[in-house]
């Protein structure tokens, strides 16, 4: 799938819930469902700065896609990075760098997370593309 296919799906998905608890709660069970990284990843240099809680993210290259792990000590920051993961994993790193990220203020998310919340969502998604542009860079 493609990533705008992807998004699409997630929108549609948070379409079928009709208050942000339950928004809340699926997002919760998406963090659950998270591909865990290895514990041998989760160190200083995988966190995302700029988070108010830890996340863990390590990337690595598969038949020139990459694909992301990731953790976080949060339920809430778990379910958001799963959500980011789902977009960007076995993705080129040309399409990760070139994505658009308006699902996020299509599903209402950064709107109904606390200014810190927020900042750590952006903070992950610019650490997604900081990777994506690494690895393309290898790639030419």
């Amino acid at each position: 799938m493609t990533i705008k296919e992807i998004q699409e799906d997630i929108i549609e998905e948070f379409s079928m819930f009709d208050d942000w608890e339950e928004r809340y709660q699926y997002m919760i069970d998406l963090g659950k469902t998270l591909p865990l990284i290895d514990e041998q990843y989760k160190t200083e240099s995988n966190i995302i700065k700029g988070c108010q809680s830890k996340v863990w993210v390590h990337a690595e290259m598969h038949d020139e896609k990459i694909v992301f792990t990731a953790d976080s000590d949060a339920i809430i920051t778990k379910g958001i990075i799963a959500i980011l993961i789902r977009v960007f994993s076995n993705q080129h790193p040309k399409d990760i760098i070139e994505a658009e990220t308006s699902f996020i203020d299509e599903i209402g998310l950064k709107e109904h997370l606390s200014p810190t919340r927020a900042n750590g969502l952006v903070s992950m998604i610019k650490q997604l593309k900081m990777y994506a542009i690494a690895y393309q860079t290898q790639l030419n």
